[in-house]
This record gives C-alpha cells, structure tokens and sequence, in this order.
C-alpha cells in the first residue's frame, strides 16, 4: 500500500535520550576515513582523545541510534520494504560545537511527505537538545522506491542547482579503504546493504555500497582540512543530495569551490577561509568509475 502521508505527519514526535563519549567520536572519525598516516598532526587531532576535535557531521551517528533514513521507517503510517529504500539527501544545522561527550534530548518526526507518482520521498526531522539548549537540527531525505501514488504533494523538483562556475579553486582525492563499510557501520547503522552482498544484490548493485552518511563524513573533513585548516567549530551548515554510490575501496574526488574574494583562494591553496564566514560549494565524485557524481548541490557554512 502507498505510504499514509496524513498518518506520518500527524504522528507525535519521537523522543530518546542520547549519550556519546570521546570513544564514540573517534571511532566514527575512524569510520571516515581518519587516521592515515596515523602519526600526522592533523590527523591525532581526530584520533587522539587528548587533542580531539568533533567533526560536526558526527551529530548524524550520535548516541548510537538508527540513523534517519533508516529511523521515518518506523514512523507511524510507515511500513515498507527496506530494500526499496534510497537516501536522497542529508542537512546538518549546528548550534553550538559538537562536545566530546555529552548527554541530549532527540526529538525526531516526519515533516514531509512527497508523492513523486512511482516513488515517495519523506523529510525526518531530528532536533537536540541538551541542558544548555538546542544543539544541532538536522533532516534526512528518504527516496522510497515504488511507495507514491496516493495524489499528494509533488514537493521541489529535485532538479539539481546549477554547477558552480569555472575549475574548482582546490581538488583533494581520498582513498577508501576496502573494509570501510564494515567500519563505519559499528557507529550504529546496520543496514545490510553496506555489509551483505545477497542484500546488496537484491537491493540491485553488483556488490555492497557505502553508507551515504560515511561520504557525507569524510567530505566534511576535507573541507574542513583544506579550507578551514581543522577548525571544526567553524562549520555552521552542512547539506548535501546524495547523486550515486560509492563502493569501499574506490577513491573520492572533491572539488571546492571558495567563495567570490575569500584571501588566499586559488588551486592547490589551503586555509582559504581562516577568518570570515561564507559558504563552500562543493561535488564530489568516484575517480575509478570516471568521475561518476557521489555528491551533488553539496554547500558547507562555515562563520
């Protein structure tokens, strides 16, 4: 049956608590991609708890709970084959900076529901709050194949913006490992589609793909690496339509886009954005399958 959009949208928000720990944070730094050459400065900084620094889009995995695309399908008016199921989209809006550990509110509920006629597309929307105030508001997107038709809203067109214009002012390449996957899914999402290759295959690709949400991560950090020289309290927004798969092993292309009169911009220049605010576009693609898009209308906020 087509999914119940009036039942979804009507549904109370889901409340839990949450907690995380310096142990959490480094091992989904490590689900990333972190890590390589271990003893690289820049590197101990997400993976040595004295010098340890939280990526913001460590907010996706924090407490250890399902993450969003996988969470609406609980929702009530809900029930669907996740084999069908796509993430379309990840948006990330920081309050304050990540802690280290903390302890937090997570009130989550379904705050749209579009009928694209063969496909439907739900938003979940998850805000944290700790004792100090809201901490982060993020919304995951979740393509449900095969589950429109009920004459709903369309919603946006989904048409992807217009790339941005001239070469990219910096590329940075990053190498995944084979058993990526595999890491990544200890911080919380077990969905066989990253891990089991009969799933996979029912699910139609050739072989198991990465979490979307472990891209999302380690595009991240090459922003804030390049642009940002590792000041992770600068990122204010982060959003992202997911445009293809990645699978373990291959390696991301990450083209950036600095904004219009950033000092120090330019190719193979770094630490563009060390004062200021402004806005990073980016894309992001698999060099081994000949620049196929992974990233698309991807902008990363930084102040």
């Amino acid at each position: 049956m087509p999914i119940d959009a009036a039942g979804a949208l009507g549904a109370a928000p889901r409340v839990r608590e949450i907690a995380w720990d310096h142990k959490d944070v480094l091992l989904y730094h490590l689900g990333i991609g972190a890590g390589r050459p271990a003893t690289d400065p820049r590197e101990l900084r997400y993976t040595l708890e004295s010098r340890l620094h939280v990526l913001p889009s460590f907010a996706t995995v924090a407490g250890g709970g399902a993450p969003g695309v996988i969470a609406a399908l609980s929702v009530p008016g809900v029930d669907v084959d996740l084999a069908q199921v796509l993430h379309g989209g990840q948006r990330l809006r920081l309050h304050r900076p990540v802690p280290v550990r903390g302890r937090a509110s997570a009130a989550s509920r379904v705050v749209a529901a579009y009928d694209k006629g063969t496909a439907a597309v739900l938003v979940l929307r998850t805000e944290v709050t700790d004792a100090d105030g809201p901490l982060w508001t993020d919304e995951a997107e979740v393509y449900v194949r095969g589950e429109g038709g009920w004459g709903g809203d369309r919603g946006p067109s989904g048409r992807p913006s217009t790339p941005p214009a001239g070469p990219p002012d910096h590329v940075a390449e990053h190498a995944l490992r084979e058993d990526q996957a595999l890491l990544y899914r200890l911080s919380g999402d077990w969905n066989p589609l990253h891990a089991d290759p009969e799933f996979a295959a029912r699910a139609g690709f050739e072989r198991p793909v990465l979490h979307g949400l472990c891209t999302y991560g380690a595009t991240l950090r090459t922003v804030v690496d390049t642009l940002l020289d590792g000041d992770v309290s600068r990122v204010r927004a982060y959003r992202t339509r997911f445009a293809g798969v990645v699978y373990p092993g291959e390696t991301l292309r990450v083209r950036m886009w600095w904004p219009a009169g950033v000092d120090g911009g330019g190719a193979g220049r770094t630490g563009a954005g060390r004062t200021g605010t402004g806005e990073v576009r980016v894309t992001v693609s698999a060099v081994e399958r000949d620049d196929a898009a992974v990233l698309a209308d991807t902008v990363v906020r930084y102040g």
